[in-house]
């Protein structure tokens, strides 16, 4: 069982089983199982609010327990919080799995997700430091410069200028 504190200082414990599974599809809409697929993880992601309908609806017995509702959990998940929320998600999903082979597989489609976007987050931090985002929104927003204050036509002459046939 994996666990992480929230920003109010709330210790969560999270453990997937049978039960959880069940939980997750009735409340949040999402079949855990469908993690080897490698969609779901995309989905949780790239949507946060998602992710933590998802871990709430495995922490709800506890939150129950502290009187915690649906929206006093989602204000107190933000930053760090949510990303050990999700490493302890993902890590009970992996060892859920009955098969070996299963849970094998599925580590290595954890680990090889997040070398992807450590990697991703580093040529993001990359192409900041030299400057090369840099340039390129000066080169898109340099057409829109260049235009900016022209003249952008003549417009016609009043009808009090304009002589009568």
């Amino acid at each position: 069982m994996k666990t992480f504190i929230d920003n109010q200082g709330r210790k969560w414990s999270v453990q997937v089983d049978v039960s959880t599974i069940k939980r997750v599809r009735g409340l949040a809409g999402v079949d855990l199982l469908d993690v080897l697929g490698g969609k779901l993880i995309d989905r949780l992601i790239v949507d946060p609010i998602l992710l933590c309908d998802v871990i709430y609806a495995v922490c709800k017995p506890q939150a129950d327990d502290l009187g915690v509702s649906d929206e006093t959990f989602g204000a107190a998940m933000a930053g760090d919080t949510i990303e050990h929320a999700t490493q302890a998600l993902l890590d009970e999903i992996v060892s859920f799995s009955p098969n070996p082979r299963d849970r094998a597989a599925l580590g290595k489609v954890l680990a090889a997700t997040s070398a992807a976007m450590d990697k991703a987050r580093d040529l993001i931090d990359e192409s900041i430091n030299s400057g090369t985002m840099q340039r390129a929104i000066d080169a898109a927003v340099a057409p829109l410069l260049s235009t900016h204050g022209a003249s952008s036509g003549g417009a016609p002459a009043s009808p009090a200028s304009t002589p009568p046939p």
